[in-house]
């Protein structure tokens, strides 16, 4: 009598899941290895439960011409020995494109499109005036905007949160350790003392509210301030966190 073959099974051993997660990225807008692989250190040394093997990724697009191998090697290198991990290149051009397979790191797009949304670009050239006797166009109707997130559960340490395209609003508290992430403003009803990154994607007119201001990291469009940055006696305190000119800006709220 022969043996029954064993039932195959279909079971994955691994469970693959696109999300949102947390990556640095380094802007080069000098190409000067030995001082960014120094600020980086600085960094590092600063704040190191935030950037020490930090994942980062490398975005040569401010620069005039893509770097030779060598020197963008050497650049990989000496951040990792300031303490971070660089993951891959931001995309750009067919000549960052070659450079990634060089060094062997994969290429992000979605680092290059937040600064082309976010940098200036040379405002479009009028359209030619309409007939006299041509009827006014139907304006389109405006697409309708997401709710925000509302979150009741305090985001404890570890956890992620991302409002895509919305603002949240946090009705507890965010643990040490965690992250709050969104496209909008938000908006905490208690103490922050993780991380919160309101525009995400660009927008420099979002804002970060909270009831007391213990944050690890508070970050506006990319421009971010640690704990250290900030003035002991806006610790604890009702805080509003804003972007203008280029400058971070915390300040009381009364």
């Amino acid at each position: 009598m022969s043996t029954p073959s064993p039932t195959p099974s279909y079971e994955q051993a691994g469970e693959l899941k696109i999300g949102q997660v947390g990556v640095a990225n380094l802007r080069v807008r000098t190409l000067d290895v030995d001082a960014l692989v120094r600020e980086m250190r600085e960094r590092v040394e600063r704040a190191p439960k935030l950037f020490g093997r930090a994942a980062v990724i490398i975005d040569f697009g401010g620069l005039i011409r893509t770097p030779d191998v060598d020197t963008a090697r050497a650049l990989v290198d000496g951040l990792r020995d300031a303490g971070v991990l660089p993951v891959a290149l931001a995309y750009g051009t067919s000549e960052i494109e070659a450079l990634s397979e060089q060094l062997g790191l994969p290429l992000l797009a979605k680092f290059r499109a937040q600064y082309e949304r976010s940098e200036s670009a040379p405002a479009p050239a009028p359209p030619p005036p309409a007939p006299v006797a041509a009827p006014e166009p139907a304006k389109p109707k405006a697409a309708p905007s997401q709710p925000g997130m509302v979150l009741k559960a305090t985001v404890r340490s570890g956890q992620q949160i991302y409002a895509e395209q919305r603002d949240l609003t946090v009705l507890t508290s965010v643990g040490a350790g965690a992250e709050v992430i969104s496209d909008g403003s938000i908006h905490i009803y208690g103490p922050l003392r993780g991380r919160a990154l309101a525009g995400a994607q660009g927008n420099e007119d979002a804002r970060i509210f909270c009831s007391a201001f213990h944050a690890e990291l508070v970050a506006i469009a990319g421009h971010y301030k640690v704990l250290d940055d900030v003035p002991r006696a806006l610790h604890g305190k009702a805080v509003q966190v804003w972007l203008e000119d280029g400058q971070l800006n915390i300040a009381a709220q009364d």
